[in-house]
């Protein structure tokens, strides 16, 4: 998640007073609008949690009105503060940071505690109605959506929540995957938009995992509604034979073999992106990223035309961050403040001790790092044994349900596959491999800043068995 606050604004409290507000920007979308005191409220109560050594210093009082230099300042300060505080894996997943930041998002966005009916869709496009709070986090959601499936408990943890945004062609491009920070039916709705939607897809990426799943009848309905509409939208790779072979397990309604034969594919289980730009291999090149099997697949279409591909392996990305831009783009010499540019940037392992930096420059790019760091999480896991699955905390409040439960219904049968899709050239051989251990590492070029790296856990502790 890429926090920022870009900017700031003078408002008015109830008694008439002046404050100054700061705007706390998650992945470039204002999420909650918030005063100094809120911040510093949040600073003591993190101190008091976990000591004066694990909470990063924050920006001190003054005495007097703040002149406009010293706001700007503070404003950084602010920004620096928040971004370290959420990079921290004890601070950044502690229940105080992430429910001030739920009570902060509702209240900017002025909606009162409330029952309500929120649509979650599943990959077939069936609609599951639950009744939730407005105050409800993403866990709560997600509980009550798998709750109203009939998905047992155990299970739970293979999904998750997804925030999606309709395309022109039918289809939909990923927007983020529902943190704990934040709650769904307020994100959802401060959109403003029909375009956007809540999807339940599983949450995992080595598809070793699908076969736990399979075990239950509603879980496998889940995957193979999933598999079919992954097929359909040309997201995994299917020549006419296999395209064949699917269709006719469909027809029989044999959904453990459909998932089984799609397992066999190419890009079966990867998330695929809208088309961006790279600068690898050199800058200004067009590219469909797909993430998946632990690696980024890049599909580049090279300045001659030429389509080729390659995949960079999440164990080999030594770091990676994301940076936000609001480009001069109306003319007036003000941001367009709808305009906001994402860019993902991973420095990689390309040969032994050699470390080069690839940036994506994408609307997508803090799915793409969502995703990076899902897979490095699921990675270190399994390398020490842990099992995926995730224990969710209880509710503290009844909230009513239909007793009802809702099935998952077939998808149709799949269209024929894209016969005009382009032939795709190797970029390159598979590198050799090499320890991860012991390789130094290098100063980046730009305006990286230290503070907002995503260090992979992976690189230093995945050696050449992995590889």
């Amino acid at each position: 998640m890429h926090f920022s606050i870009p900017e700031t604004e003078s408002r008015s409290s109830e008694s008439g007073a002046q404050y100054v507000a700061y705007n706390i920007h998650v992945n470039g979308v204002l999420h909650c609008r918030v005063r100094y005191s809120q911040l510093l409220g949040l600073h003591e109560q993190l101190k008091k949690e976990y000591g004066n050594n694990v909470v990063p210093a924050f920006p001190p009082k003054k005495l007097f009105t703040l002149t406009p230099a010293e706001v700007e300042q503070r404003r950084e300060q602010l920004e620096k503060y928040m971004q370290a505080v959420r990079q921290d894996p004890v601070l950044g997943a502690s229940e105080s940071f992430n429910s001030f930041l739920r009570h902060s998002q509702q209240e900017t966005q002025q909606i009162p505690t409330e029952e309500v009916q929120l649509e979650v869709f599943l990959s077939n496009g069936q609609k599951v109605k639950v009744s939730i709070l407005t105050s409800d986090q993403t866990e709560d959601v997600l509980e009550a959506v798998t709750s109203k499936l009939d998905l047992p408990e155990d299970l739970v943890g293979y999904f998750s929540l997804y925030l999606i945004k309709d395309t022109s062609d039918g289809s939909f491009s990923f927007v983020r995957k529902l943190q704990e920070f934040e709650l769904p039916y307020v994100s959802l709705t401060s959109l403003r938009s029909r375009e956007y939607k809540i999807i339940l897809r599983k949450s995992y990426w080595d598809s070793s995992y699908d076969e736990d799943v399979m075990e239950n009848r509603v879980g496998l309905n889940l995957l193979y509604a999933q598999a079919v509409s992954d097929v359909e939208r040309g997201w995994v790779l299917v020549t006419k034979e296999q395209h064949r072979q699917l269709k006719s397990l469909q027809e029989k309604v044999s959904k453990k073999e459909f998932i089984q034969l799609a397992q066999t594919l190419k890009y079966y289980g990867y998330i695929k992106f809208e088309p961006c730009i790279t600068d690898f291999p050199e800058k200004g090149c067009h590219v469909i990223v797909s993430a998946g099997n632990n690696e980024l697949n890049f599909q580049v279409k090279l300045p001659n035309e030429q389509m080729k591909e390659g995949s960079f392996k999440v164990t080999r990305m030594r770091c990676w961050r994301v940076t936000s831009s609001m480009p001069f783009s109306n003319g007036s010499g003000s941001p367009n403040k709808t305009d906001v540019r994402l860019e993902l940037a991973f420095e990689y392992l390309m040969s032994k001790d050699r470390l080069q930096w690839i940036t994506i420059s994408s609307p997508q790019a803090i799915m793409m790092s969502i995703c990076l760091q899902s897979m490095v999480d699921e990675l270190m896991v399994k390398k020490s044994g842990g099992s995926i699955k995730k224990m969710l905390r209880k509710r503290q409040s009844y909230l009513r349900r239909s007793d009802s439960q809702q099935a998952v219904k077939s998808p149709p049968l799949l269209d024929s596959p894209d016969s005009s899709r382009e032939p795709i050239v190797k970029l390159s051989s598979k590198l050799s491999s090499v320890s991860l251990r012991g390789i130094s590492t290098s100063s980046s070029t730009g305006d990286m800043s230290a503070d907002d790296f995503h260090g992979n856990y992976a690189f230093e502790g995945i050696g050449d068995d992995d590889l």
